[in-house]
């Protein structure tokens, strides 16, 4: 299940709740909802990940990072396909009931953000499963930053609100551009194995070097992304406290930039998670206080 994604799943969330706050429609019923659903799909898209991979061979012996479940046999394929059907139902039930405290049922609003539920849970498991995973052409920078990020931070305020404020696509940026840093991270560390199984991440497409930079792009964009946000609507004397979580993430970059054999980008795929957590944090206090 990759318990370590988790916080990194939630911030999109927490995000949504700190603009939700900051403009006094926050309720603490559709938090948790909303929080409880992004984990079961984020945990859905593990398992599905675990799978797509062991299937398609990216999960093999020559792999760097953790041992996968399927790969290694301590899950077979049929009892992890089980278990993706189980988070697939749960999702949907845990998204309806969000739904029914939110916009209500039967509105055209609910039948909008099911649909984009169940493109969720779509791309949650075509990103490596499936006959043609997206993952493996390289679209899934693309898809972490729309679901982690732009969908992620916009819906979830849109919860809330019952309206979309568009200077919140700065902050729905930020959240999607760390995410898909994380990704970038992950692919970096796999690029030799994921280049044998044909799986074309931007990584294997321009080379490290080049994934090095679009690394910086990310985080920088998160940060410029963040301070335009808070520029735009007001600074004042908490406005700072968003550089609380600024040096964590340009220390990664650095070290991601450092590390010279790919299996020692592991701890900085951690830290840019929990990192990401805190200037999501540090950024919403900035915002609310």
């Amino acid at each position: 299940m990759r318990f370590r994604t988790l916080p990194l799943a939630l911030s999109s969330i927490g995000m949504g709740s700190f603009l939700a706050l900051s403009n006094n429609v926050f309720q603490i019923r559709v938090m948790l909802w909303a929080g409880l659903t992004t984990v079961l799909l984020q945990v859905l898209s593990n398992l599905a990940n675990d799978y797509g991979d062991s299937i398609n061979g990216a999960d093999n012996d020559a792999r760097i990072g953790p041992s996968r479940a399927v790969q290694s046999g301590i899950i077979s394929p049929a009892a992890m396909k089980q278990a993706i059907y189980l988070f697939v139902i749960l999702s949907l039930a845990s998204g309806i009931i969000l739904l029914s405290i939110s916009v209500g049922l039967a509105t055209k609003e609910f039948y909008w953000f099911l649909g984009f539920g169940v493109l969720s849970i779509a791309a949650a498991y075509l990103y490596t499963a499936g006959s043609r995973p997206y993952g493996y052409a390289g679209l899934g920078d693309i898809m972490v930053l729309v679901f982690f990020g732009l969908l992620g931070v916009m819906g979830s305020y849109f919860l809330y609100a019952q309206e979309i404020n568009f200077q919140i696509i700065l902050p729905a940026l930020s959240v999607g551009a760390l995410a898909t840093g994380v990704l970038n991270i992950n692919n970096i560390r796999d690029i030799d194995s994921d280049a044998k199984a044909g799986k074309q991440t931007i990584p294997v497409r321009f080379g490290h070097k080049n994934a090095i930079i679009y690394h910086w792009t990310l985080l920088l964009t998160a940060i410029l992304s963040a301070g335009s946000y808070i520029y735009l609507v007001g600074v004042n004397s908490y406005s700072p406290l968003l550089l609380i979580g600024v040096p964590l993430l340009l220390f990664n970059g650095y070290r991601v930039s450092k590390v010279e054999t790919n299996q020692d980008l592991d701890p900085y795929l951690k830290q840019l998670a929990m990192s990401s957590l805190l200037f999501m944090l540090s950024f919403g206090l900035a915002i609310v206080l």
